[in-house]
């Protein structure tokens, strides 16, 4: 029977693995480059926001409005890459078709064989248009409808709404989602940002570090969570069974989504932007029940096990107000993600060390070769 191990620091919890002037959780207070997220939410755009992420600071007007041309611009599919990926399944999960996609962008991408600085900027903002095309091609060829391009001179909110639905949005639907995008666009050193980073530091070039991001991403402790709020909030029906429903669900000892943080003991500073974007798209799609549900469970949960609601809770309700297939939520997060993820690459490379911690060994010691007629 193999040994059961108990890792002195299993999960590397408030182990400090690196340092970064990128992203920080001080005191429960999360900021990009030292600016709260509370005020990027309320006053920043998108657009602002990844400039910021990439090279250290708030843009001027032509500096976002160049970006911005070159994020649309950038999010055009090579012809080539467009044959290849519609050869591939559609009966899969979207994660695992967006993980290969965006791996075989490589092939294509102008600066393939350039792994400097310079080059991983413009490929960062490449893959950052590239992945909002991605994601909705997904959910456009499986309804058997063509991909859609951005359109420059628009945001990179509006185009991923544009993209998805082939219709233009209301001001309101792709202004919320633009801070959704802000929101989700860094985390520290989360573990799909480890993932890259570990990849980066081997050299390996940006495609490899964001694909490693991807599949990490995909795993159901990391991202996902949304998805499974939406479902929960679906199980239920209505606000009538919510507190019975919480109640047998944490007698069966499961896990409510959605609530409880590793990093945050006092709630995510995320949770309360994402809660007040449910409520407006509620009332401005007619349909206030899922916010309200959500609100009911987050009451319940408060009170029956004193968690409070992470980024993934409310994130649930507004993007299903928003017309975003529950599938879709996890490579939604990467198309946010994407620029947090290629700037923490930038920095690795720039200061690089190869990252090989080492492990406690817990097993077996002073064995001694048996032959193999003599063992029992």
């Amino acid at each position: 029977m193999a040994t059961v191990l108990a890792p002195a620091d299993a999960g590397l919890e408030d182990i400090i693995a690196t340092s970064t002037s990128i992203c920080s959780i001080e005191n429960g207070v999360l900021a990009y480059r030292g600016y709260n997220i509370d005020d990027l939410a309320e006053n920043a755009t998108f657009g602002e926001v990844t400039y910021l992420l990439l090279y250290g600071k708030l843009p001027t007007r032509d500096e976002l409005e160049t970006l911005e041309k070159a994020i649309a611009e950038g999010g055009k599919i090579p012809v080539e890459h467009l044959k290849l990926i519609k050869q591939f399944p559609m009966n899969v999960p979207p994660m695992d078709w967006l993980r290969t996609a965006v791996s075989a962008l490589s092939f294509f991408d102008p600066d393939y064989k350039d792994n400097s600085n310079e080059a991983n900027l413009r490929k960062a903002i490449r893959l950052t248009g590239q992945m909002t095309t991605l994601v909705t091609a997904f959910d456009r060829f499986r309804n058997s409808k063509d991909l859609l391009e951005p359109k420059v001179g628009k945001s990179h909110a509006w185009n991923f709404l544009y993209q998805l639905t082939g219709k233009e949005p209301d001001e309101v639907s792709y202004k919320a989602f633009d801070v959704c995008l802000i929101l989700h666009a860094d985390h520290e050193l989360n573990a799909s940002t480890f993932s890259a980073r570990v990849t980066a530091a081997t050299l390996s070039d940006i495609h490899s570090a964001i694909t490693s991001a991807i599949g990490t991403l995909k795993g159901s402790l990391h991202g996902g969570a949304n998805e499974q709020v939406m479902v929960m909030l679906q199980k239920v029906g209505d606000d009538s069974k919510i507190e019975s429903w919480i109640h047998d669900a944490l007698v069966r000892k499961e896990r409510i989504m959605g609530f409880g943080h590793r990093v945050y003991k006092h709630g995510d500073p995320r949770a309360k932007h994402l809660m007040k974007l449910s409520e407006i798209l509620g009332k401005v799609k007619g349909e206030t029940k899922w916010y309200e549900m959500s609100r009911v469970i987050d009451a319940v949960v408060q009170k029956e096990k004193g968690l409070l609601p992470n980024v993934d809770f409310y994130s649930a309700s507004t993007y299903h107000y928003l017309g975003i297939p529950t599938d879709l939520f996890t490579p939604v997060f990467a198309c946010s993600r994407v620029t947090g993820w290629s700037a923490h690459v930038c920095e690795q490379l720039a200061h690089n060390r190869l990252i090989r911690p080492r492990a406690e060994y817990l097993g077996a010691r002073d064995q001694h070769y048996v032959a193999i007629d003599k063992r029992s």
